[in-house]
């Protein structure tokens, strides 16, 4: 397989071409594919008219499944789900916070695989900050101050009864399941080391994340607001656009993401399979 890697011009992401994902690969094609994913954090294959089937296959080659907590799967297909909004609908956009999918899991998950169906023609661009890179930057008696501390993650921002997905959440299109469950906390190293490639990741959200162990509230606070300002710097965000028929994996081990509207009046539909970290399994 001669695939062609086209390094996006930010601090991560990368084009790929070169091969068809409707149709079973080889194990030498997955693992070329998995270091391209390794190395960029976030891969973007366009040109791939696929079925769920296929996305199903795809992510299972990148690893287990992953676990979607707070989403509902879509009927024959459990390892699937929905990230849609309708024409007409006022919500707010899905997923508009920073955030590492489902940090707040004893094991989060390594990557997220999503297909783009139905595309607006303007708006709703993803955006990806590296994570490496927002550890590598910051002040060296910041590193020190944090290396070994935990930083506490939990979903109830999102997804309790109070929350942005809770009980006043109405007429949203998305099969979301709210409930006590996200009031649950995890603690993971604030400076994790990503499981496969070693490097160390600032592992802190503003979605997910809610205090730093160890460290009085308004202190923590305090450190967490510097934190998600810089993990958000424009030298470390990809804005990544999308067509139809596109298929994008990234890590969530090393980037932190967010949605963005700009689509109004236009149907958005994707499917998205959550890969599980195998290292953890």
């Amino acid at each position: 397989m001669a695939l062609e890697v086209r390094k996006q011009q930010a601090a991560c992401g990368a084009l790929v071409r070169g091969v068809d994902l409707s149709k079973p690969l080889l194990a030498e094609e997955v693992n070329r594919i998995r270091q391209v994913w390794l190395e960029h954090q976030v891969i973007a294959f366009p040109g791939q008219p696929l079925e769920i089937g296929d996305i199903e296959r795809f992510a299972t080659y990148m690893g287990p499944n992953g676990e979607d907590p707070f989403i509902e799967a879509i009927p024959g297909h459990p390892r699937v789900v929905q990230v849609k909004r309708e024409a007409d609908e006022k919500t707010p956009i899905f997923a508009e916070t920073w955030h590492s999918d489902w940090s707040f899991l004893k094991a989060p998950p390594a990557g997220t695989v999503l297909y783009g169906n139905v595309i607006p023609p303007i708006g709703g661009d993803t955006l990806f900050a590296n994570q490496y890179a927002a550890w590598d930057g910051l002040p060296e008696s910041m590193k020190a101050r944090l290396k070994d501390k935990r930083a506490i993650h939990s979903a109830r921002k999102g997804y309790a009864k109070d929350g942005m997905y809770g009980e006043k959440d109405k007429g949203r299109s998305m099969a979301i399941k709210f409930g006590d469950t996200a009031l649950r906390t995890q603690l993971h190293p604030l400076a994790r080391p990503h499981s496969e490639t070693g490097r160390l990741a600032l592992f802190v959200s503003p979605g997910y994340t809610i205090g730093i162990e160890g460290i009085p509230d308004d202190e923590g606070r305090d450190i967490l607001m510097e934190l998600y300002k810089h993990q958000a710097r424009p030298e470390y965000v990809y804005r990544h656009k999308w067509e139809p028929g596109m298929l994008i994996m990234w890590g969530n081990r090393c980037v932190i993401h967010a949605a963005t509207g700009g689509y109004e009046g236009h149907r958005r539909l994707l499917h998205r399979i959550t890969v599980a970290d195998r290292t953890l399994q």
